[in-house]
């Protein structure tokens, strides 16, 4: 397969309808997850979910954007694009995670934040932004997981943390193949070109240090088995919190402040 049609093929398995979302890995991961709602500030955006969860005798804080299952669904959860108040929603949770002493586990899968007039109208840049500044300087350990698209701010809005992992047919991406092809060619049926071109995959961006582990999937996708994948995933998480909960608060903002900085530089 050439290179091309391997990065358009991880685009179209990161799509697939039957994909499942981020709510089926809270429930298959986690034990008691209580879901909280709403932003304190304007309402309750369905595009992310949050709440507490237990797993191995400890609690997490959860935050996860979702796509629907079907038509329906994907309406309410505006097809996993959230708005100000569900960045802002998962910025209170991550607050009351830091109060709490709990670590902050991220599912991403997002085509990108909503980019409507009334999400501009609430303040959709400034809500992104204030996660990202917020995130960079918790006291508690932050892991995030893309799961399927991990599109521009709106999956940077969660993803800043101490370690990032993407099951192995997801992207990660400044902004969609379709959206990059159109801007750069004025094609958009460039977009497997484009695709190639981001080096969105999982692979490149283990290869240039953007996140820090691939968990594998089955041969045709996450869809043939996910119950393998959440099992081995809650193992992964368990290892993550064995590894991270012992290291001083401010040593884990310092560690996470250097991650970042150090972007940018790679070598071949």
């Amino acid at each position: 397969m050439s290179d091309i049609n391997k990065a358009w093929n991880k685009v179209t398995l990161a799509r697939l309808k039957d994909r499942p979302s981020s709510d089926f890995f809270i429930k298959n991961i986690f034990d008691d997850f209580i879901e909280f709602h709403g932003d304190r500030c304007f309402g309750d955006d369905k595009a992310i979910i949050g709440g507490i969860g237990r797993l191995k005798d400890k609690s997490f804080t959860i935050i996860a954007e979702v796509k629907g299952k079907d038509t329906k669904e994907n309406l309410v959860r505006n097809f996993g694009m959230p708005h100000p108040e569900g960045y802002r929603k998962a910025l209170r949770l991550m607050k009351q995670a830091e109060k709490f002493n709990r670590p902050i586990i991220c599912f991403v899968d997002t085509p990108g934040a909503f980019c409507g007039v009334e999400a501009e109208e609430r303040g959709q840049g400034h809500a992104i932004a204030s996660n990202l500044l917020e995130m960079a300087r918790l006291k508690v350990p932050i892991l995030s997981v893309v799961i399927g698209e991990g599109g521009s701010g709106g999956a940077l809005a969660l993803a800043m943390a101490d370690e990032v992992w993407m099951l192995e047919n997801s992207i990660y991406s400044i902004l969609s193949p379709e959206g990059f092809a159109s801007i750069l060619w004025k094609d958009v049926k460039k977009s497997k070109e484009a695709a190639e071109m981001m080096k969105l995959t999982s692979e490149d961006l283990l290869k240039f240090g953007v996140i820090d582990k691939i968990i594998e999937e089955p041969l045709e996708g996450l869809q043939k088995d996910p119950f393998s994948v959440a099992s081995y995933m809650r193992h992964e998480i368990i290892d993550f919190i064995d590894r991270y909960e012992d290291i001083e608060s401010n040593s884990l903002i310092y560690r996470r402040y250097n991650r970042y900085r150090n972007f940018g530089i790679y070598n071949e």
